[in-house]
């Protein structure tokens, strides 16, 4: 059977999926690894740990189809930053997008005109989780790792190099690096010359459809169950992906995914810069970017409050009976008001010492009112983003959604009436390793265009026009609430920490 693995290497795991040439999806491999955080605000990974998981997903999905595939095409996760020798063997565990120690190099870049200069060229938001912020804190904390790394390179790069001995790097993920001109496609001089270093020490940049055939095992030993022949595409990084499986590649349609966090994504011609809000502008092909902004305070929110009204770990009958309370309270809490920033925030405020608070509470409010108001105040802090997004965009008249969140209605109809959109269920599994698959297969020439969808097939939630004048009052009062509490948080942050 012909088909295209799209493999997207993730922050937990490894997913494989397997697609055939009408684009279907049909066979699905996960391997998962952990993480270690030895210190706060640490967060590393093994790398080898990763290869292992990466060669086993092959090889699953090559055992249960019973063939081997045309191509194999590339996702991962953004900001990954490890050090390496000549031989490519890790001088250091892997820094993750998740690790936050380089949080005062951000803040300190994010108040200045050299760091706003950077961030308008290279699109990546000025936040710990770039590897900029990563590699400046290197500097100043490890200066011997900077003098003695042969290379700086992401997850991917490690594993292109394990199947071909080259160091490249795809513009998708060059491009989420704080490092690289994205208008340019080189290396900026500026962002190098404030961590000294030169573009020697980095991959190749490479456009996302360069493509490697594998020549058998000569490369390495550890390939001896691939055949010679299959055709390896670099791919791009897993947002840019999943809006490609999402059918959201071209302008006017947004994707927003709530999973533990939270991300809105749209495709635009150029990149959507904004040095107050600072969206993110990251490369999918020659001809489009994916631009938008992540938060992190998506389903963790919901988790959180439901530990704290419920005996035992949040199970699917508990979260029901959350919901079925959240149903019986009306639109805007009856004037209860939540900033969801348990984990600080991401997009648009990029401040990680907010915190969460209620706000209007009254003797009238019960554990209901409060319940409602968390789900809301995650379903603000998406709209938050999305007119940050739509200030330079194209006019977005529909958002397609994904993630856990979609199994709820109440959730769903309480993210149209605040946004006011049109939202459409693409509830794509596994969307970053079948954009990998389609980006394949189109460089190719397996298929002419990418697919697209009949969504009068899909289901559609329409907002309701009273719920969203009542929400748009109370999303005013969501956003000066930040802007006025901003100082006291920092303040109660510099106490508590």
């Amino acid at each position: 059977m012909k088909y295209v693995l799209g493999i997207d290497i993730g922050t937990g795991s490894v997913k494989a999926v397997s697609v055939d040439l009408q684009c279907k999806s049909f066979e699905t491999s996960q391997q998962y690894y952990s993480f270690n955080s030895p210190k706060p605000g640490y967060h590393e990974q093994d790398p080898e740990q990763i290869w292992a998981a990466f060669l086993e997903s092959i090889k699953e999905i090559i055992i249960k189809i019973g063939s081997q595939p045309l191509a194999i095409s590339l996702s991962s996760a953004m900001h990954s930053l490890l050090a390496v020798d000549k031989d490519c063997k890790p001088l250091s565990t892997m820094m993750t997008w998740a690790d936050s120690r380089s949080s005062d190099i951000a803040k300190r870049l994010s108040d200045s005109a050299e760091g706003l200069a950077i961030y308008n060229d290279t699109g990546t938001p000025l936040h710990a989780m770039s590897p900029l912020c990563k590699l400046i804190w290197i500097k100043e904390n490890q200066p011997e790792l900077l003098n003695k790394a042969h290379k700086f390179i992401s997850i991917k790069e490690y594993l292109w190099y394990k199947l071909f001995q080259e160091y490249k790097i795809d513009h998708s993920i060059a491009s989420c690096t704080g490092l690289f001109d994205i208008n340019k496609l080189t290396w900026h001089k500026s962002a190098l010359a404030l961590i000294g270093i030169n573009n020697n020490v980095l991959s190749e940049p490479v456009p996302t459809d360069y493509t490697k055939e594998f020549n058998g095992t000569s490369q390495n030993p550890e390939l001896g169950f691939l055949q010679a022949g299959i055709q390896f595409v670099i791919g791009a990084s897993d947002g840019c992906l999943a809006n490609l499986a999402s059918m959201a590649n071209k302008p006017g349609v947004a994707v927003m995914t709530i999973g533990t966090s939270g991300a809105i994504r749209i495709a635009s011609k150029t990149p959507l810069p904004n040095e107050k809000s600072m969206p993110f502008s990251y490369i999918l092909d020659r001809e489009t970017f994916i631009c938008g902004g992540p938060i992190n305070n998506g389903g963790i929110t919901l988790q959180w409050w439901l530990k704290n009204i419920t005996e035992g770990k949040p199970t699917e009958e508990s979260y029901d009976q959350l919901f079925k309370q959240i149903g019986e309270v009306p639109a805007g809490s009856s004037g209860l008001i939540f900033l969801p920033y348990l984990t600080g925030e991401r997009a648009p405020i990029w401040d990680s010492e907010s915190c969460g608070t209620f706000f209007g509470v009254k003797l009238q409010h019960g554990q209901q009112h409060f319940s409602r108001a968390v789900l809301e105040g995650v379903c603000y802090a998406m709209r938050d983003v999305l007119d940050t997004v739509q200030q330079n965009a194209e006019p977005i008249t529909q958002i397609n959604i994904s993630g856990g969140f979609v199994k709820s209605d109440i959730w769903v109809q309480t993210l149209a009436d605040i946004t006011a959109k049109k939202l459409v269920v693409v509830q794509t599994e596994d969307a970053s390793s079948v954009g990998a698959a389609f980006l394949a297969m189109k460089t190719l020439n397996l298929i002419q265009e990418y697919p697209t969808s009949n969504y009068a097939n899909l289901k559609t939630i329409e907002p309701n026009p009273i719920n969203s004048k009542i929400y748009s009052e109370n999303f005013t009062i969501f956003r000066l609430l930040y802007s006025n509490l901003k100082e006291t948080m920092h303040q109660f942050y510099q106490m508590n920490n």
